[in-house]
């Protein structure tokens, strides 16, 4: 599971499919610490109690570093940063009935700009399997070499 790394200063443009998704009821927005419970249950029922714990952690920092895709009133996606360590994407997730549609791009590229504008240059996203090629054709991520397990190398489950 290696970590891939991101330019942030050569992001694709991102407005149009967020207005996109939006003439399909779609609504990408950043999380406001009022929906926290909602939001971590969320992540915690349809993800993992790993994931869960890493966005409530997004909750302790102003403004939130969690986005969620909302439609009808209800979260179908979320996306953190800066939640495992500084720097990092993730954890990062959409609803099965809701993939395909451009959403986890929305999300990722809209937590990697706000990374872009509070001062990174680049951005590592962390334990990619299966999602490798999404993030290369995306956003040109690379993976970086030896760095499994990296960040997470201090993990209690890991020991």
């Amino acid at each position: 599971m290696p970590d891939m790394l991101v330019k942030l200063y050569n992001l694709p443009e991102k407005q149009k499919l967020l207005n996109k998704l939006q003439t399909q009821g779609i609504r990408i927005k950043r999380a406001m610490t009022a929906d926290k419970h909602s939001i971590v249950e969320f992540v915690g029922t349809h993800f993992s109690e790993n994931w869960r714990n890493e966005c409530e952690c997004a909750f302790s920092q102003l403004p939130v570093n969690c986005y969620i895709a909302v439609k009808d009133k209800q979260v179908i996606g979320f996306a953190c940063h800066d939640v495992v360590v500084k720097n990092f994407f993730g954890p990062t997730g959409v609803l099965q009935e809701y993939r395909g549609l451009g959403i986890g791009k929305a999300l990722l590229l809209e937590c990697l700009y706000t990374m872009h504008e509070d001062g990174y240059g680049y951005c590592i996203i962390g334990w990619v399997e299966e999602a490798l090629p999404f993030y290369e054709k995306t956003v040109g991520a690379i993976v970086i070499a030896d760095s499994f397990p990296g960040a997470f190398q201090d993990m209690i489950g890991l020991e």
